[in-house]
């Protein structure tokens, strides 16, 4: 086995450790208490070729895989867990998906736009009654004919009313469970019928815009279903595995930003006439918060690696997912003690890094969700899928 990375790849962390600390650390205090969200800035990292990994060439792709994906969206997360969002909302969710399950003409049109960040991007699953239950979904399209019409609403959906074109899960015929939800290409503002929001009450992400879908008799060409009606949730269930690595990728960030704050905090402060770094309890807080994070970061890098390789990787994307999204919780929590006071303060970054890791262990499958998965193929209940 080879632990090591390419020169290529060693330069494509760096560009994105540059890129955070350059481009998105200086302003982020002030944009975090504005609840600020800067497409121009997803332009720059589309710029950059931040989400053209695993992209076919001619619709934009670099050449790159979801290793290196993998290994920018950690580097970006270290400092701020928002700007690691638009990696799923741009390139692993729809780009990949359009790029599977798409027509020639549905990859031209959407895809380039996705990759260079001129064209925000989201998924829309979630509703105020359906989250881990993806079939109990009440959105619902109606065949015109001509058209589909959309009626009813999703929350709590990344992107959503900055969203230029994003895909959209819904039933096209409830008779046949499952296997009668329907995945649609859709853009919001420019179809009628359908109105956004945004949803600014959040524990954190201040940076990455979340909001609410409603669908009142929206019209959506049949031209812009993805692959054949009925092929919805087993597109869904692809698309996830593929975002559930973007999101490993953003806890390794967060747990390991963590992990930097507190051995620098710990290096700094003095009680009992030394660094607190010297004394047991903290050097035990380092020691946990360092052990599980390089764990998770050999499970994502594998996970990802799978993923280039083509071969099976459901269970080890869940396991690495879960295992990511604790260690960062965790580390975060361990910080914030290190901190003691200061740690409890909006003036210091060890609260942003608590309040934004919780979300991982909610987006993309909750991890009881991961649980269950990972369960079920250890146990032989279930098949390891791509």
């Amino acid at each position: 086995m080879d632990f090591d990375l390419s020169e290529e790849q060693r330069l494509i962390q760096d560009t994105a450790r540059r890129f955070a600390a350059e481009q998105i650390a200086p302003t982020l205090d002030e944009e975090e208490r504005k609840h600020e969200f800067r497409a121009d800035r997803v332009a720059k990292m589309g710029a950059l070729g931040f989400f053209s990994c695993a992209v076919p060439e001619e619709l934009g792709g670099s050449g790159m895989g979801f290793v290196e994906s993998t290994l920018m969206g950690e580097q970006i997360a270290r400092v701020s867990a928002s700007w690691r969002v638009p990696f799923n909302m741009q390139n692993l969710g729809p780009a990949l998906t359009v790029s599977k399950f798409g027509t020639p003409a549905q990859r031209k049109k959407y895809v380039p736009g996705w990759v260079a960040g001129t064209q925000l991007g989201f998924f829309a699953m979630t509703e105020p009654n359906t989250g881990s239950d993806v079939a109990s979904m009440r959105t619902h399209a109606l065949d015109k004919g001509d058209h589909w019409e959309v009626h009813g609403n999703k929350m709590w959906i990344s992107q959503a009313h900055v969203g230029d074109a994003g895909l959209l899960y819904a039933y096209t015929d409830r008779s046949k469970g499952n296997k009668g939800i329907t995945a649609f290409i859709i853009e919001p503002k420019k179809m009628k019928g359908c109105s956004a929001r945004a949803i600014e009450t959040k524990l954190g992400l201040h940076c990455a815009p979340t909001g609410e879908l409603v669908f009142e008799g929206m019209k959506v060409p049949k031209e812009n279903v993805l692959g054949q009606p009925g092929d919805g949730f087993r597109i869904c269930m692809w698309q996830l595995n593929q975002t559930r690595l973007g999101c490993a990728a953003g806890a390794l960030g967060v747990a390991g930003g963590a992990l930097d704050l507190a051995i620098k905090y710990a290096n700094e402060r003095q009680q009992f006439g030394k660094p607190i770094s010297q004394h047991q309890m903290i050097q035990a807080q380092i020691a946990e918060m360092t052990v599980e994070h390089q764990s998770a970061q050999m499970l994502v890098y594998r996970a990802a690696w799978l993923k280039d390789q083509g071969r099976p990787n459901q269970y080890e994307t869940s396991v690495a997912k879960l295992a990511a999204s604790e260690a960062a919780v965790h580390a975060a929590n361990e910080c914030m003690k290190i901190y003691g006071s200061y740690g409890f303060s909006t003036e210091f970054p060890a609260e942003r890094f608590y309040r934004d890791a919780k979300s991982l262990q909610v987006v993309e499958g909750t991890s009881n969700v991961q649980k269950i998965i990972i369960s079920g193929m250890a146990c032989g209940h279930t098949p390891n899928r791509e």
